[in-house]
């Protein structure tokens, strides 16, 4: 008996030191915090400066996502738009659903892709938190937004991925520094 524990313990200590690949979820934890920064893209051909800001907390049942963008126009006029959402966990492993709004049962849901409401979720993967939206428009079509925010050791590397209709239309690359 002695020998099949210690062989039981070799083995266990072989897939740790083999498989360093293996991919163990960050929790909310290590991404709460404020963090800050800037990106320079081009859309359309036009270069476009962005100031981004990102605030993660945690919650009573999940954790809280809170962003900013800030959009500079070739006029001098500035463009900002903040998104507020609650994550609660969905009942698969890392994978979070919105409570966006409240059911007649008092339950916090998400919303409703088919009103042409967005339907948000996020997920863990390793070091990245990531946020989904999907829109679908009047006419079936549909958009998705991505937002995929990986710890580093002074911050967040933010990548964010505009997809319409399966073209991939938009993407933006930055890094935020955590300022809180």
């Amino acid at each position: 008996m002695k020998n099949i524990v210690l062989k039981f313990r070799h083995l266990l200590l072989a897939l740790f030191i083999l498989c360093p690949f293996a991919s163990f979820a960050a929790s909310i934890d290590d991404f709460e915090g404020t963090y800050e920064g800037e990106a320079q893209f081009v859309f359309e051909g036009v270069t476009t400066k962005r100031d981004m800001s990102t605030t993660i907390k945690a919650t009573k049942k999940g954790f809280e996502l809170s962003w900013t963008s800030v959009t500079y126009k070739g006029d001098g006029r500035t463009k900002a738009k903040t998104y507020t959402i609650e994550f609660i966990p969905s009942n698969r492993e890392n994978i979070y659903k919105s409570a966006m709004k409240t059911n007649v049962f008092g339950k916090a849901t998400p919303l409703d892709p088919l009103q042409g409401e967005p339907f948000v979720w996020a997920r863990f993967e390793g070091d990245t938190l990531s946020l989904f939206s999907l829109f679908i428009n009047e006419h079936g079509e549909y958009e998705l937004q991505e937002f995929h925010r990986t710890l580093t050791d002074d911050g967040l590397n933010l990548v964010f991925r505009l997809v319409h209709n399966g073209t991939s239309e938009k993407e933006i690359v930055t890094t935020l520094k955590r300022v809180e």
